[in-house]
This record gives C-alpha cells, sequence and structure tokens, in this order.
C-alpha cells in the first residue's frame, strides 16, 4: 500500500528556493504591517493624545553600574538595540544569498550590487547639490537606502504577473543598499571614538569566531556574546547596528549533520517497534535526544537563525519603529523646507536613475548579467519602486536632524517614499497590462 501521506521528494533545489519564497512572504506581509504602523503614528501624533504620545518615546530606560551609565531613551533602544536585529536578519539573508543561492554566479549578484551602488552614489549627489550651504546637508544619507518590506510588499500585489527575477534583483538590491547605508551610519554619523569600546568590540567579535571554530553551537551563548559586543559598539562611538551586520555575515552557512547521518540516526530510533520504547531504558532515550539535535543540526545555523528572527523582525520590531519614529506632528511644519525638496528629489529621481543607470553600465560593459526572463522595462519599474526608503530614512534622518529641520525630513521621507510607489507601481501596472 502506498503512503498518501508522505512527503515529496527533497531536491537540492529546495534549498534555495523554499527559504527564498518564505523570506518574500514574511517581507510582504510585514510591509501592510508596516504601513498600519505609519497611519496610527500619524494619526496619534496630530491627535488630542499627541503630548502624551511623544513623550512616551522618550521614557529613559537602563541601569547605572558606578561610572557605566546605561541609560537611553526608549527611541534610542528600538532604534540601535532592536534595529540591530534588522540588521542581523539583512545579513543573514544576504550571506544565503551569497553563498547558497543565486547570487553565489559573480555575474548575476553584480547586477543588484550596481544598481544599490548607483541608488547611493546618485541619490546622494543630487541632495549635496540641491542642499549646497544649507544647515542640512548632513543628513545626505537618508536618501541612500531602500525599504525591503515596502518595496516586496509593493511586488506582491503582481503575483505571478511579474517575473521572478524581479523580486530576486530588488530583493538583493535592497539588502545591498541596507548593508551600505549602516556602514554610513556606523563611521559617518557616529560620535568620537573610544579606542578602548572599539577594541574590546572587536576582541569580542574575536571570540565569536574562536568559539565558532571550537564547535560551539549553543545559540544562547551566542546570543549573550553578541549582546556583549552591541554595548561595545554602543559605547565606542561607532553605531552599534554595525555589530548586527558583521556577526551575521559571520554566521557559518555549513550544515553539521549531514542526510546521510541523520537517516542513520533517525533509523536508530525507528528501529524500535511501536509501543516498546520503556521508561527509564537511558539508551532509547540517548538516542532520541541524539536525533532531536541532529534533526535541529541539520540545517544550517544561518537558516535556523533566519527562520527563528525573520518573523519577529517584520512583525514586531519593523512596525514598533514605525511607531517610535513616524509621528510627525504637521501642524507647524513648513512643507516647503529646502531639506524636504532635496530629500523628495534624492528618492523620486535620484533612486531610479541612479539604479537603472549603473544597472545598464554593469551589464553593457560585461560586468553583470542579466537573470532569465529580466527585462529592461521591468528594471525601470522596479527601480522607482528603490525609492521607497521609509525605514533606513527615518532611521538616519532620527541621527542627522534636529527638530524642527526633522519633521520636514520625515515629511520629505514620507512623500518621496509614497510619490516612488506611486510611480513605480503605476508602471508595473501598465507593463502587466501590456504583456497580457
Amino acid at each position: 500500500m502506498i503512503d498518501t501521506h508522505q512527503g515529496l521528494p527533497h531536491e537540492a533545489a529546495d534549498s534555495i528556493t523554499k527559504p527564498f519564497a518564505r523570506f518574500l512572504k514574511i517581507e510582504a506581509a510585514a510591509g501592510s504591517l508596516l504601513l498600519l504602523a505609519v497611519l496610527l503614528a500619524l494619526g496619534l501624533a496630530n491627535s488630542p493624545w499627541q503630548e502624551g504620545f511623544l513623550r512616551f518615546w522618550e521614557t529613559p530606560i537602563g541601569l547605572t553600574f558606578g561610572s557605566l551609565d546605561f541609560t537611553r531613551s526608549l527611541r534610542h533602544w528600538i532604534n540601535d538595540g532592536l534595529m540591530t536585529l534588522f540588521f542581523f536578519v539583512l545579513s543573514l539573508e544576504l550571506k544565503r544569498e551569497l553563498v547558497l543561492g543565486e547570487l553565489r554566479n559573480p555575474r548575476q549578484a553584480a547586477l543588484p550590487f550596481a544598481g544599490a551602488l548607483g541608488g547611493m552614489v546618485v541619490p546622494v549627489s543630487l541632495y549635496l547639490v540641491l542642499m549646497s550651504g544649507q544647515p542640512g546637508i548632513h543628513g545626505w544619507g537618508t536618501v541612500m537606502a531602500t525599504d525591503t518590506a515596502f518595496v516586496i510588499g509593493c511586488l506582491a500585489l503582481f503575483g505571478s504577473r511579474i517575473p521572478p527575477t524581479l523580486r530576486l534583483f530588488l530583493l538583493s538590491l535592497a539588502i545591498f543598499d541596507d548593508v551600505g547605508a549602516i556602514l554610513v551610519v556606523a563611521f559617518g554619523y557616529g560620535e568620537a571614538l573610544n579606542w578602548s569600546a572599539l577594541g574590546l568590540g572587536f576582541l569580542g567579535i574575536g571570540i565569536v569566531a574562536g568559539a565558532s571554530r571550537l564547535g560551539i553551537r549553543s545559540v544562547p551563548v551566542y546570543f549573550l556574546l553578541g549582546a556583549a559586543v552591541w554595548l561595545c559598539f554602543d559605547a565606542s562611538g561607532v553605531h552599534a547596528t554595525i555589530a548586527g551586520v558583521i556577526l551575521g555575515l559571520m554566521t557559518p552557512t555549513r550544515i553539521w549533520v549531514s542526510d546521510a547521518r541523520l537517516r542513520e540516526i533517525l533509523g536508530r530510533v525507528l528501529a524500535v517497534p511501536t509501543g516498546e520504547r520503556r521508561q527509564g531504558d537511558a539508551a532509547s532515550h540517548r538516542d532520541l535526544r541524539q536525533a532531536g539535535r541532529a534533526v535541529t543540526e541539520s540545517l544550517s545555523p544561518v537558516e535556523r537563525l533566519e527562520m527563528m528572527l525573520h518573523p519577529w523582525v517584520g512583525f514586531a520590531i519593523m512596525p514598533i519603529f514605525a511607531l517610535a519614529n513616524a509621528g510627525i506632528t504637521i501642524q507647524g511644519v513648513d512643507f516647503v523646507q529646502p531639506v524636504s525638496l532635496a530629500i523628495i528629489v534624492g528618492l523620486v529621481l535620484g533612486k531610479p536613475i541612479g539604479v537603472f543607470g549603473f544597472s545598464w553600465i554593469a551589464v553593457r560593459s560585461g560586468l553583470a548579467a542579466l537573470a532569465p526572463g529580466l527585462s529592461w522595462p521591468f528594471i525601470l519599474a522596479g527601480s522607482f519602486l528603490t525609492g521607497i526608503g521609509f525605514t533606513m530614512s527615518l532611521f538616519i534622518a532620527g541621527l542627522a536632524f534636529d527638530s524642527p529641520v526633522l519633521n520636514a525630513a520625515k515629511l520629505g521621507i514620507l512623500g518621496g517614499s509614497a510619490l516612488s510607489a506611486i510611480l513605480g507601481i503605476s508602471l508595473l501596472i501598465w507593463l502587466t497590462l501590456r504583456m497580457r
């Protein structure tokens, strides 16, 4: 008799396509929740509860040990602490794609990298030109990055009507974008360096690498080491979220238990006839514990950590970040401040010009190759979507500006991101209708 409940055979491609598909689904759903959080923050910031809502995020939280003071505002713990997990997960996905996924091919990886580079250089150049001599010129980093969740959410509206390679291109580009932006944040928007704390941070990274080489696989151990590294970077003057990027890229992609060994271990457990496993049988209990660990270790650390953390980042951390940072008091804001206009121009014009232009140059020069099914009209549409810079733009704006310029910058970010989404979606609608 055929067992109809038996799963399908495992294919090598499943280890590449299934994690990627899962990542896209979470990002698409998280984009919708992120939008609701933005609307809620805007509503509360312009409501009778405005004062209490805005003051809540400035609540001091922390501990003091003698001369060491780890007291920060709630917004600081969100932006510098929780967002470290956001960048950690992005780094995990980037490493998985580079080592195990479609970006293993250097010419395939070169296309989104070139697009990301252009999407940083051109918008920043436009911003610097428009803000020349203005007090907000140091906020150039606000026009660099692309919001992964919102972009994937926009693409989810079209389902199978757009090439899957467009999703891979934009996801990879957004991750390159965000990693590049956080490197700029770490060194361009940091404070005076505390070399002792920075040295301790890199020592902690060395300990993490050594623990990995010794075969230590306990997640709590690495969590404690990662927290210590974060505290060191936070005290060093380098922006603490860089710790998430470094630790994510250090995470191993190699599995510890091979498929053959897993079958052998499970075979010993399944060899015991049903109902014959007795309480107190030390050997069978040892086999069960070993089987449980073998199942866990048959996935690479990158895959396990991404599966564990990505839902928390998408459905908890990102909405909390939006609530803490998207609240703009519209009353009294100058809608035509130079910083607002410069950010809108950088996102709406600079991003698509840079992404499309650098991608075209990379392909024409032979450095990069177009993925199957990906055409230049779709790249152009996707280039407009990269102007949705919400999360990282707000993140950098909070570091670069003070009130009331901060509110004007946030207004430019929301306006530029909304306009970029409208233009990108409109062009995709036209392309998909034309294909029909």
